[in-house]
């Protein structure tokens, strides 16, 4: 579900804050610039807004004096990357948009949306339409029943309603998981699922090479390897990488 607040209120020149790195790079990709007034920590890309754009805090810990000083028209906001409590403050000041990710469908329709609200309608629909071409192209895979880790010391994955989920399946990965959000694991939980596939992402949890070690122990045929994952949760224009990648993470998973 995608939530408009206080939408009417928009005026004109636009002056939007983003509180989701996604969507900051879409913004971008949408080809915005002077109108996007400030960005978290956070949002990496692009690089050149990183280093110029003001940044308001963290995801979850924004600096709400901050964004008063900057008096947006406009601020985007995600349900769950963003604290409510923080998102409904703004809203009581300012239009905010907030998104609710779930599945490709609802990405779609959150560059739709947004597409519209920054009067960049011809745009959003030129990134959609490359991507719902590039996953219909993927191969059909046999699905590898998988295991996609988020954080570690406590393990945390991918539950079973989650965006990543479904760009596991889209991959040729079948979630093993069928918690909810992001449960934790112990050493004996992953031993019991004996997935096939470990995937270990990049965020938010860093992991590296090294972590690959002690989880092969506790699973020794299982494939563990590194992925993306900006290409995994990263809804938005990062979604045009998403094929090329999962072609080449799967051939790099045969290989092993």
């Amino acid at each position: 579900m995608h939530a408009l607040v206080n939408l009417n209120a928009i005026t004109q020149p636009l002056r939007i804050i983003s509180l989701v790195p996604s969507q900051t790079e879409l913004l971008f990709d949408l080809g915005l610039d002077e109108e996007v007034v400030g960005i978290t920590k956070f949002c990496i890309h692009p690089k050149e807004w990183f280093s110029t754009k003001t940044r308001i805090g963290g995801t979850k810990n924004i600096n709400l004096e901050k964004i008063h000083s900057i008096q947006p028209t406009l601020i985007l906001a995600n349900k769950e990357e963003n604290v409510r409590e923080q998102v409904m403050a703004l809203a009581a000041h300012y239009p905010v948009y907030i998104s609710d990710i779930k599945d490709v469908a609802s990405a779609y329709k959150m560059i739709s949306d947004i597409g519209q609200l920054v009067n960049r309608v011809a745009e959003s629909e030129a990134i959609i339409a490359p991507i719902k071409t590039s996953f219909k192209n993927l191969p059909k895979l046999k699905p590898k029943k998988s295991l996609y880790l988020i954080w570690n010391n406590p393990y945390m994955c991918a539950g079973a309603d989650t965006y990543i989920t479904q760009m596991m399946s889209l991959a040729g990965f079948e979630n093993i998981i069928t918690a909810t959000r992001y449960p934790s694991l112990t050493d004996e939980d992953i031993i019991r699922l004996q997935p096939e596939v470990i995937l270990l992402s990049s965020e938010p949890y860093p992991f590296k090479e090294k972590h690959i070690a002690a989880l092969q122990q506790l699973v020794p045929n299982a494939v563990v390897t590194l992925a993306d994952g900006e290409i995994f949760s990263w809804y938005g224009s990062r979604m045009i990488h998403a094929a090329k990648y999962f072609s080449t993470l799967q051939a790099q998973i045969n290989e092993q």
